[in-house]
């Protein structure tokens, strides 16, 4: 595993082309490489799983407090964002070769501007954090994870993820493509990292991080 830390992004992307933008020198901007052995294409899922929760304990270890997974990898404190994660992988002959794990925290930035839903650990707790230290201890997490996973322990991986999950068990509303919004209960998700909602007749449907969005 290699991580490859700026100190300042000029393109910084988000999911589904999205822009990051970050202080330069008050946060963490940074790329984890990982290559994996014997890793089947369809438990991709999985690698954002483990990013997202060695995310999670990381922030925990600094006393941040009421943390969520807002589907399918964004990590919020409150309804605030503090933390995106954006995966790119390599796959060959149905295997999962490499991932490229791109992470923006929010560590000490203060001012967002025409972001109201962002916040930073430094906003919520008042103290200021030692970036390197906060990378060795995520550092020390994702290992961890990873070797969970290495030893195929996808039910405990998943269960952890779900119970999470922003608005777990709540009712929500969605915006689909076409712009209509739907309201339904979120159950999980599935193997393959889809939502399952639960619609208002007890119908329980799958959806890609592309079919809907989650309004909050």
């Amino acid at each position: 595993m290699t991580i490859v830390v700026a100190d300042f992004q000029n393109k910084g992307r988000g999911l589904m082309g999205t822009a990051w933008n970050s202080e330069k020198g008050k946060n963490l901007t940074y790329s984890v490489f990982k290559r994996h052995v014997c890793f089947l294409v369809d438990r991709n899922f999985y690698v954002s799983i483990v990013t997202s929760l060695a995310l999670i304990k990381t922030l925990k270890r600094f006393k941040i407090r009421d943390l969520s997974i807002k589907w399918p990898n964004d990590i919020l404190a409150g309804n605030k964002k503090i933390c995106g994660i954006l995966i790119e992988n390599v796959i060959k002959r149905n295997q999962l070769e490499i991932s490229i794990i791109g992470i923006g925290l929010n560590v000490n930035q203060h001012n967002f501007v025409n972001l109201p839903n962002a916040s930073s650990m430094k906003k919520l707790t008042g103290s200021v954090f030692n970036l390197d230290k906060v990378l060795r201890v995520f550092q020390k997490e994702i290992k961890t994870y990873f070797e969970i996973l290495k030893h195929e322990e996808y039910e405990l991986l998943k269960n952890e993820y779900e119970r999470h999950l922003f608005q777990q068990k709540k009712k929500s509303q969605f915006k689909m493509p076409s712009g209509t919004v739907m309201t339904g209960i979120i159950e999980g998700v599935n193997e393959q990292g889809e939502l399952i909602i639960r619609d208002h007749d007890g119908i329980k449907t799958s959806y890609g991080f592309k079919e809907l969005e989650l309004i909050y």
